[in-house]
């Protein structure tokens, strides 16, 4: 991660850090963070995988020697090109300054965190970041149990400029007909930063592949509780109002994140993942040399 963004990284949809509203829900659930920045790494072909893991460990191992409060989920493209996404929550634009503020002046953590960035940075064709609020009133049953979830499938819109007004009237409808189906849910976030106006990502955190299949079977019960011309005036909007769009799916990587006690308490097999199988390896031939 770049070092301007790594100290941005938080805990998303986690009450890490202080960043999430404390409210009644499931356990273990929390609602989104009012802030959202994102970082995407796109690598370079061949250098994802175990390669880019052994760089992210060092973001991860120099927060841990800092014993940081902020944490962060990263999690690697399944479809879509190559690339890495790394996600920070908070309450506010002032938390995020506050939390940059504080490790700028650590200089052993900006040190190893300016070192580590030189090293990824070669693995990289190209990256970018971008900063979002969450948007409650697009969103349904948002509280989401972060340490159990796997997958984010992630859907990208472009509003076409100066049709706010239907773009707000169509996601309400999507809302208003899917309510009515149990289980599902999405969150969902505006652009403010490093995107063009009117970019909205909906996100649909999930536990298995398992709730894809379930979520198709959900689209056609959304269809026949929405009739014939509800599903008529969902195409004349979407035809007025969506510019772009685009959907892909993301999971979770534990060795390139930074997680919380919380996470790892949770679901300590997962978030304690070893090392995957290549980088495990160099690591056991890189011992045996010392010797």
């Amino acid at each position: 991660m770049k070092l301007t963004q790594c100290v941005l990284v938080g805990s998303l949809l986690l009450g890490g850090a202080g960043t999430l509203a404390a409210q009644e829900m499931p356990q273990g659930a929390h609602m989104p963070p009012k802030v959202l920045n994102i970082t995407r790494e796109y690598t370079k072909p061949g250098k994802a995988g175990s390669t880019h893991e052994k760089a992210e460990s060092a973001f991860v191992q120099a927060m841990r020697n800092a014993k940081w409060p902020t944490h962060y989920l990263a999690m690697e493209s399944l479809t879509g090109k190559p690339r890495a996404l790394f996600f920070t929550g908070y309450d506010s634009f002032e938390a995020m300054e506050k939390d940059f503020m504080a490790t700028q002046k650590n200089e052993t953590l900006s040190s190893a965190l300016e070192r580590a960035e030189i090293a990824d940075g070669e693995l990289l064709s190209d990256s970018d970041a971008g900063d979002f609020v969450f948007r409650e009133d697009y969103s349904l049953r948002p509280e989401t149990d972060i340490a159990h979830m796997r997958y984010f499938d992630i859907s990208l819109f472009h509003v076409r400029p100066g049709h706010e007004k239907e773009w707000d009237t169509l996601v309400k409808m999507y809302t208003k007909g899917f309510e009515r189906i149990a289980d599902t849910h999405w969150v969902t976030y505006e652009a403010v930063y490093g995107q063009t106006g009117g970019t909205y990502i909906v996100i649909t955190p999930m536990k298995s592949a398992a709730e894809i299949d379930r979520n198709s079977a959900q689209g056609k019960q959304f269809e026949e509780a929405m009739g014939a011309e509800g599903m008529k005036k969902i195409a004349e909007l979407s035809a007025a109002t969506i510019e772009s769009s685009t959907s892909n799916l993301f999971a979770f990587n534990p060795r390139m994140s930074y997680a919380s006690d919380e996470w790892v308490k949770a679901d300590p097999d997962f978030w304690k993942a070893k090392p995957s199988h290549a980088a495990a390896k160099k690591a056991e031939k890189s011992e045996t040399k010392k010797e």
